[in-house]
């Protein structure tokens, strides 16, 4: 059943089926005068930095550290892939381990789901894996050939969904969001795209107890619907410095909003100008040479316009117009989601 996602674990034995239940009540279980579990005598440092947990970079984009991830003067663009299991275990406590559940659930890895502690408090932990993943099986020539870092799909979005029901009012809700939205391949949208993303807002609007949102990369498209703080009071949502935050990213905005005016900057660009006199009045110029100086110019020039885009909608902008709550630096990302726990968890029924 593991495949299509009905068992959230697989089990080798009885031993091992009678471990993870008791690792899940180790997580989950309060007693009859608390609404959520109580706290654990964590030696782990509610100030400890995150930013110098040390990172092992099989992906060689040059991080050495989760701070080389994090931090804006490391990561100006937040583009480069990275591998999200290790930013969360840099966040919860040393001395907790974590739960995956839907682990083994077939085309749904980029959703992370995670019962855990932080801060000696449990609570249930999504990530959206930042790096691409192989596909497994027969792959459609209408979808993506790799699950994309950053990005839900389908059964992803149906997994997330699912993890947002199942811990409404048992745990509190950590989301560490890299998410430049849904997959729009055909695909996706004939996988019921649409139907399951909805099903996250759906989640998120029913979820009882508090949501704590920490945008530490990209924050576009979709996501920025289904997760947004008028579909739930209880939302906290902050974002680390030099993160972006905006309802379509600068690349995608480039591409499709401003393509008119990418196509016109490019056929004003001297270069273009001056290929196209070469082009028609001398022989030693050819259309294939113009059409590579083109694609060139045009690459340049989207560029360009996505970095003035991304400028523009910063997480300062989303500030004002009150999708985020509030900028935090990474080395207190931490003790940020800690805080806002603490505030919430020892609430009595």
């Amino acid at each position: 059943m593991g495949p299509n996602g009905q068992a959230q674990f697989r089990a080798a034995d009885i031993i091992a089926a009678y471990n993870i239940l008791f690792k899940h009540y180790e997580f989950t279980y309060a007693p009859q005068n608390l609404k959520y579990p109580p706290k654990f005598n964590t030696i782990d440092s509610i100030e400890r930095n995150v930013c110098e947990y040390p990172y092992n970079d099989t992906l060689n984009q040059g991080f050495k550290t989760i701070g080389d991830i994090l931090l804006a003067e490391k990561n100006p663009e937040r583009k480069k892939p990275f591998d999200m299991r290790q930013v969360m275990n840099a966040v919860i406590d040393n001395d907790a381990s974590y739960l995956e559940r839907w682990q083994m659930m077939k085309d749904a890895e980029t959703a992370i789901v995670w019962e855990t502690r932080i801060g000696g408090y449990s609570c249930g932990l999504i990530g959206i894996e930042s790096k691409p993943l192989a596909r497994v099986g027969e792959i459609p020539n209408d979808g993506p050939e790799t699950w994309t870092g950053g990005t839900l799909f389908p059964l992803s979005s149906k997994k997330t969904a699912r993890a947002i029901n199942a811990f409404s009012n048992k745990l509190p809700l950590v989301v560490l969001a890299n998410l430049s939205g849904f997959d729009g391949s055909p695909e996706s949208m004939r996988k019921c795209q649409l139907e399951f993303g909805a099903e996250i807002g759906r989640a998120i609007v029913n979820f009882k107890g508090p949501i704590i949102f920490i945008v530490i990369s990209r924050y576009h498209g979709g996501a920025y619907v289904v997760f947004s703080k008028r579909l739930n009071s209880l939302i906290k949502a902050a974002a680390i410095e030099g993160t972006f935050a905006s309802v379509i990213g600068g690349a995608s905005a480039a591409a499709v909003v401003f393509n008119k005016q990418v196509i016109k900057e490019t056929l004003n660009d001297s270069r273009i100008i001056e290929a196209q006199k070469k082009l028609q009045s001398s022989g030693t110029f050819n259309k294939r040479e113009y059409d590579e100086l083109y694609k060139q110019v045009l690459n340049e020039k989207q560029t360009m316009i996505a970095q003035q885009f991304d400028k523009i909608h910063s997480v300062e902008r989303a500030i004002k117009v009150g999708s985020i709550d509030e900028i935090i630096k990474a080395e207190t990302l931490r003790k940020y989601i800690i805080e806002n726990l603490s505030q919430n968890i020892d609430e009595k029924i």
